[in-house]
């Protein structure tokens, strides 16, 4: 039983080392590559960047305690105020520093849409509600930073955002799963712009020191 367990956990580590040199090689293309644009390269090295995350996380034990949550998908939002819509990636990192208590969200959305490019960063505060092994519930507040550029211009402005986000782990061990997230943007520059948006996508637990 031992000599297959030892088997077992040798193969994955194979399998995981394996699947790090090519995202190392995808990410070396992307670092070279001199037909993306600058912010393309940044987005799509995100991506490469939460997988890496996301293989780590496939080795990690039950007794280690995880460090963050990694929040990988896509976003959309609906101008209030007839500017129309946008869609794009989003990325997010997420640790506890009150359990039950407190949640700290940093994340960035790219936008791209009729030549112009938007970058949201936001800090999200969030209350969680554990509803039950699998599920969780949290509401956030927090400060927006907006940047654009586009057709020779640049803008930067500051908004706040509150969000609604839903969690859903498929395993009681919260290693991976999903998550939607509706919010509100009210914008304090740019003729006070008010959007609705959702982003779905993967969650991915990051590990971090033994319990």
């Amino acid at each position: 039983m031992r000599e297959d367990c030892e088997v077992a956990t040798g193969g994955q580590q194979q399998r995981i080392r394996a699947a790090t040199r090519q995202l190392g090689r995808i990410w070396g293309f992307l670092r070279v590559s001199t037909h993306l644009r600058g912010d393309m390269r940044i987005a799509l090295g995100l991506m490469v960047a939460s997988l890496l995350f996301g293989v780590a996380a496939m080795g990690q034990s039950d007794d280690v305690e995880p460090a963050a949550v990694l929040e990988l998908g896509a976003a959309g939002e609906q101008s209030l105020k007839g500017s129309g819509s946008n869609f794009g990636p989003t990325i997010a990192v997420e640790i506890t520093p009150i359990e039950n208590w407190l949640e700290l969200e940093a994340g960035v959305t790219s936008f791209f849409s009729h030549g112009i490019t938007e970058w949201d960063t936001d800090l999200l505060f969030k209350k969680p509600w554990t509803l039950s092994d699998k599920v969780e519930f949290m509401f956030g507040v927090g400060p927006e930073w907006v940047h654009m550029t586009g057709h020779g211009s640049t803008n930067n402005s500051v908004g706040g955002e509150a969000v609604l986000d839903f969690m859903f782990w498929p395993s009681s061990k919260h290693r991976f799963g999903w998550y939607l997230e509706p919010s509100y943007s009210y914008d304090f520059g740019r003729g006070h712009e008010q959007s609705l948006g959702i982003s779905a996508g993967l969650l991915i637990t990051i590990p971090g020191s033994k319990r």
